[in-house]
């Protein structure tokens, strides 16, 4: 996997923490840079662990199922994609508070970062370098989550759904690619 594609698949996972943040964003009453930075590091460290979890179990099973990775991780990526896609175009608005405690962030940092553990298991098919892999999912993670809560307070909801959308058609590309990468070469 390419340095691009690493930042793309960074940039797809982010997008949920980043529709999570626009929404910590809009219920704080003023822009607020600790707080901001505060929910970009639950999100960027959980961003950055969740990868590294995934890829260990994908280890554990990669010699029984390599002749059928690539689908596997463009099964994944898709899920993950369409998911993302489908959660864009729903009209019931997500509702958050704003509040950084930890009870109130771990949850939302475990949510938002689930779609980074099944893509650390399809890292361990494409032996990808997974402690720079996760060290960068984990800094785009933080950078895009500030600047969610920046927007969350500039731009509202629309936000959101655009960057939803968007996360979800990068991750399905890049499992399209995978996949025909493996039946074409």
């Amino acid at each position: 996997m390419s340095l691009f594609e690493l930042l793309l698949t960074a940039a797809g996972l982010s997008m949920d923490a980043f529709a999570v943040a626009v929404c910590k964003g809009l219920a704080m009453k003023r822009p607020d840079p600790r707080r901001a930075v505060i929910v970009g590091l639950y999100f960027g460290g959980f961003q950055a662990l969740m990868p590294l979890a995934g890829y260990l179990l994908g280890v554990r099973f990669q010699g029984a199922i390599t002749a059928c990775d690539h689908w596997i991780a463009f099964l994944l990526l898709s899920i993950i994609g369409g998911s993302m896609i489908r959660e864009a175009g729903d009209p019931e608005e997500e509702r958050c508070n704003d509040s950084v405690a930890f009870r109130d962030m771990v949850p939302l940092a475990v949510a938002t970062s689930i779609d980074a553990l099944a893509v650390g298991v399809t890292f361990a098919f494409l032996r990808v370098r997974i402690l720079q892999a996760a060290a960068l999912i984990g800094a785009v993670a933080l950078g895009m989550s500030v600047s969610g809560v920046c927007a969350g307070s500039a731009f509202g909801t629309r936000s959101k759904s655009r960057a939803e959308l968007a996360g979800g058609c990068i991750l399905i590309g890049i499992g399209l690619k995978i996949l025909a990468e493996h039946l074409f070469s």
